[in-house]
């Protein structure tokens, strides 16, 4: 399947323009997810990388919202998450990766949450980052309260045929896990993308 990043192209200028006015208007209405964080060096830097650019493209146009986060990174990193306050609409009803979407002998869903994120060109979020994505925000505001997420899952658990995803529900963060295999309509999976 082809790369919806299309790493050789990048966006027009008026799409470029577009994303970086909604990505910065983000940017200032969430101060709390990156208090230390300058929306100019931020604009600078996007520009020079048009790769990241599209990715950043496909995750606003699948309904993620992205925004930059502060946690644990190193210096001048900057790191979006997806922030949209459910499971981006664009990447639901997945199964979990390409090995149980080919394994998957009826009602195939179209895609696999690894395998979007492959062709987006960004990372699926892990546990400590999705709590932690869910921690950073403001009382009373959390995320996937009617949906969930896939998350990135350890090889010893996905190996057995399972793998994790996570919600909140009844005021906390909850973490299970389902076969690799089964997609829900309610189900997608939130990413990251370092620039």
């Amino acid at each position: 399947m082809a790369s919806s990043t299309g790493k050789k192209s990048k966006l027009s200028s008026v799409a470029t323009e577009d994303l970086l006015n909604a990505l910065e208007t983000r940017f200032l209405k969430n101060m709390h997810r990156h208090s230390k964080a300058n929306w100019q060096d931020i604009s600078i830097r996007l520009r020079a990388q048009p790769v990241k650019l599209k990715s950043l493209h496909a995750m606003e146009n699948t309904g993620g919202e992205p925004d930059v986060v502060t946690f644990h990174t190193k210096k001048e990193e900057i790191v979006f998450y997806d922030c949209s306050p459910e499971t981006p609409k664009g990447r639901r009803s997945v199964c979990f990766d390409h090995h149980a979407l080919a394994a998957r002998k009826e009602h195939k869903p179209a895609n696999s949450a690894v395998g979007m994120a492959e062709e987006m060109g960004i990372e699926i979020l892990s546990e400590e980052q999705y709590r932690e994505l869910q921690s950073s925000l403001p009382a009373g505001e959390k995320l996937d309260t009617k949906t969930s997420s896939w998350l990135a899952t350890p090889a010893d658990i996905r190996k057995l045929g399972g793998a994790i995803f996570g919600d909140y529900r009844y005021g906390k963060v909850f973490i299970y896990h389902n076969g690799a295999e089964s997609y829900y309509a309610a189900r997608g999976f939130r990413g990251s993308l370092k620039v």
